[in-house]
C-alpha cells in the first residue's frame, strides 16, 4: 500500500475452509484507497479463494472483513458493501441480451435514474471501444469484445474496489495489450482500488503498485514490484518471480557484506549477510547476465565471470533465453541483436559474466527447499 493512501479495506484472521480442509489463512492484508494489487502464486494457491472472500461470497471459518473501519457483518451490511465492489471473472457470464443492456444491468439492479444509467453506460462503453456495438447481442461477440464488456458493466456501477480474477487469460498478444491499455487509464483515472489474479508477471510489474505472492493459501510475500522482483523472500518467490537461476550454495566468507559462496566447484561473489557455513540460495535474474565471446577481463565490473557452453536457446518474443553450463546452470536474456552479433548457437563455448549486486541471497533454512522443475 502507498505512503499516501488511506486504508479501505482490512482483512483481520482471515480462514477459510473446504471439506474441512484449510484452504486460506490470511492474517493480515489490507487495502489502500486508490490503490492496485495484483496477487500472484500457481493454481490451488488461494488466490481466486481470496477475491470471493472479499467479495463475501465465500464463507468464512474465522475472522473479520473492515471496511472504511467498519466489520462487515449483518446481512444489511453485507449488501451494502457488496454494492462497492465489482467483480470480473475470467469468464464473461454475459446476459442474453445487447451489450447496452449488459453494461447497464448493474447499474439497473441499483436502482440508478434511466437517464443517468445511459450518461454512465455509453460513458464506459467509449472508455472501451465498444460504441459501436451498442445494440450487438452478447451471444455475437468474440472473446475480446466479451472481456471488453464484462469489464465496462462492472467500471459502469463506479465501485470503490474493482476485483479482476485474469480478466485477460487466453486472449491472443494484441487484443490482450489493448484491453488491459484500457483497463489501466480506466482505474487510475477513475481513482479506485483494484486487486487482480494474474500469473503473468509482467503485466503484474506494469500495473501494480504492490504484488501479493501465495502459496498454499497464505501470502508469502508482499511488497512494491521492485522489491518482489529483485529481493524475493525465498526461493518460491523467486520462482514466481522469474528467477530462472536459482542455485544451492554454501557461504564462505563474509567480509562487511561481501559474500564468497561455493557452488558445485565454483565460487560466486556476492553481496548480501550470512555467517560462514550458511547454506543459501542464490538468485540470478537472467537479464542481469551478460554474455561474451572472450573474456571481459578489465572492460568489465562485473565480479563474477565464468567460461561457459551454451546447452539450448529459446525464443521469448522480445528476447531470447539462453540456457548456459558453467559447471551450473546459468540462464541468460539476449536481445535478437545481440543474438546475431555474437552468432550464438547451441554447444558454442562463450563467457558469461553477472555482477555479485546481481545474486540474491536466500538463507535455506529459513525457507524450505526449492522445486525447479
Amino acid at each position: 500500500m502507498t505512503s499516501a493512501s488511506r486504508v479501505l479495506l482490512d482483512l483481520h484472521d482471515l480462514k477459510v475452509e473446504r471439506g474441512g480442509v484449510e484452504v486460506l489463512d490470511i492474517p493480515s492484508f489490507s487495502l489502500g484507497e486508490n490503490e492496485f494489487v495484483s496477487l500472484i502464486g500457481p493454481n490451488g494457491s488461494g488466490k481466486t479463494t481470496l477475491l470471493l472472500s472479499i467479495m463475501c461470497l465465500l464463507e468464512r471459518s474465522a475472522g473479520r472483513i473492515v471496511y472504511r473501519g467498519e466489520e462487515i457483518g449483518s446481512d444489511h451490511s453485507t449488501l451494502a458493501y457488496r454494492r462497492k465492489i465489482a467483480m470480473v471473472l475470467q469468464e464473461p457470464l454475459l446476459f442474453n441480451a445487447t451489450v447496452y443492456e449488459n453494461v447497464a444491468s448493474g447499474l439497473r439492479m441499483r436502482g440508478v435514474a434511466r437517464a443517468v444509467t445511459r450518461r454512465k453506460v455509453m460513458a464506459c462503453l467509449e472508455r472501451f471501444n465498444l460504441a459501436h456495438m451498442v445494440h450487438r447481442s452478447a451471444r455475437k461477440l468474440s472473446g475480446g469484445e466479451a472481456r471488453r464488456v464484462s469489464l465496462a458493466r462492472a467500471v459502469a456501477v463506479e465501485p470503490d474496489v474493482l476485483l479482476l480474477d485474469e480478466p485477460f487469460a487466453n486472449l491472443d498478444a494484441p487484443t490482450r495489450e489493448s484491453i488491459t491499455d484500457d483497463l489501466e487509464k480506466t482505474v487510475r483515472d477513475a481513482e479506485m482500488a483494484a486487486i487482480l489474479v494474474t500469473h503473468d508477471r509482467s503485466e503484474a510489474l506494469r500495473l501494480s503498485d504492490r504484488i501479493v505472492v501465495m502459496q498454499s493459501g497464505k501470502i508469502v510475500q508482499a511488497d512494491a514490484p521492485s522489491v518482489v522482483m529483485n529481493c524475493p523472500a525465498n526461493g518460491f518467490v523467486a520462482t514466481c518471480m522469474g528467477m530462472e537461476t536459482i542455485l544451492d550454495g554454501v557461504i564462505e566468507r563474509n567480509e562487511d557484506g561481501q559474500l564468497a559462496v561455493s557452488i558445485a566447484a565454483s565460487r560466486l561473489e556476492a553481496i548480501g549477510e550470512g555467517e560462514p557455513g550458511t547454506r543459501v540460495y542464490c538468485c540470478i535474474r537472467p537479464e542481469n547476465v551478460t554474455i561474451d565471446l572472450v573474456h571481459p577481463g578489465v572492460a568489465t565490473s562485473a565480479r563474477n565471470v565464468f567460461p561457459a557452453r551454451i546447452v539450448s536457446m529459446s525464443s521469448m518474443g522480445f528476447f531470447l533465453k539462453v540456457s548456459l553450463d558453467c559447471g551450473f546452470r546459468l540462464v541468460s536474456y539476449v536481445t535478437p541483436e545481440s543474438f546475431t552479433r555474437l552468432q550464438l548457437e547451441e554447444g558454442k563455448e562463450v563467457f558469461a559474466s553477472f555482477k555479485a549486486t546481481a545474486v540474491h541471497i536466500v538463507a535455506r533454512e529459513e525457507h524450505g527447499k526449492v522445486d525447479r522443475g
